[in-house]
């Protein structure tokens, strides 16, 4: 199983820098940012520091989207890195919950999406890619060019285009039977387009949290440094229950029912442990969609998610242990899952 660490691209950006070479040195192999202009700084910015300063980690936004750069500017930024660093990064994509809704508009169409991940990749590999009528191709990239585009997907036409269409997918939650149920999603679509369904890379994202004991006081503070989580989740649950429905075939209650109590969000907060517009998400739904406990509970659950398919695991570290989880991940539970 590889391992990946999510940051914000929070000032300075040297802490940034620091915190992923510190993941590659304890056995991360991915380095992931979120991409919100106006609440974080420039990550492709920073990605060129952390290609310099590192060695063999893969870096790439968790998620971009199609409507904040235009896809041409996109690829060219991915190709640029990857030419300077040896296709050492990857496109994560979505369709941009806080970017978009943070400078007042909509998240995009699946739609979108789909035509923003074709012409993102093949352009991202030299290859001549359709943008509106007119065909482009950079004329500077030689061959042997990668861009893997892997699609953030929850609901049941995203997950059939993730399936379909993308290199990965990507689910932010770490619950064991949503994780099985969207997998199985995923790979159906992949064989029903006509693909094989291994070539789709599987990568869970959830806040891991290790704690010295499994003592009630212990698990209670890292409940309450990760419930933020379930409020990010639930932005996108909360537009699958306006889609869908709150009670659907389509979407399974593991997913929706926990939303019932939410008031709203301010994405002031968004992505923060703290965030007071996260006190509706109980601890049930900490405990199923993160990682918490002693570095055993998180080697249990990892076990658990490789065996439904997942092949990476990615670490959101917006708490207040940052460098004790990579630390602690390094010594303890990657070893355990890579031995």
């Amino acid at each position: 199983m590889d391992f990946g660490l999510v940051l914000q691209t929070d000032p300075p950006a040297s802490r940034v820098i620091s915190l992923m070479q510190r993941a590659e040195s304890n056995g991360f192999t991915y380095g992931w940012t979120f991409d919100s202009a106006v609440l974080w700084q420039e990550p492709f910015v920073i990605y060129s520091q952390i290609l310099s300063n590192t060695t063999k980690l893969t870096v790439g936004p968790m998620v971009t989207n199609p409507g904040t750069r235009t896809w041409e500017v996109t690829a060219s930024t991915f190709a640029t890195l990857n030419d300077m660093f040896g296709n050492r990064t990857v496109c994560g994509i979505g369709r941009g919950d806080s970017a978009m809704r943070v400078a007042g508009r909509k998240p995009n169409t699946l739609a979108r999406i789909s035509e923003a991940m074709k012409v993102i990749r093949a352009l991202g590999r030299g290859e001549e890619a359709d943008l509106g009528g007119t065909a482009v191709r950079f004329p500077w990239i030689g061959p042997g060019a990668e861009l893997p585009v892997w699609m953030a997907a929850y609901g049941p036409k995203a997950l059939k285009m993730a399936g379909e269409q993308a290199d990965g997918f990507i689910l932010q939650l770490a619950d064991l039977y949503l994780t099985e149920y969207m997998v199985k999603a995923v790979k159906d679509a992949a064989v029903a387009a006509g693909r094989d369904p291994a070539e789709v890379t599987i990568c869970v994202a959830a806040p891991a949290y290790v704690t010295a004991d499994d003592s009630p006081e212990a698990l209670a503070h890292a409940r309450e440094q990760c419930r933020w989580f379930g409020g990010m989740v639930g932005n996108h649950v909360a537009d699958l229950v306006a889609k869908y429905g709150e009670h659907s075939a389509q979407v399974p209650g593991e997913l929706t029912d926990y939303i019932k109590a939410r008031q709203g969000y301010d994405y002031a907060h968004h992505g923060r442990s703290g965030n007071p517009d996260t006190r509706f998400v109980p601890d049930e739904i900490v405990d199923r969609f993160c990682l918490i406990g002693p570095a055993e509970a998180h080697v249990e659950k990892l076990r658990a998610l490789r065996d439904l398919g997942v092949d990476q695991f990615a670490v959101y570290a917006m708490h207040d242990a940052q460098e004790q989880v990579v630390d602690r991940y390094g010594q303890d539970v990657i070893p355990a899952l890579n031995a």
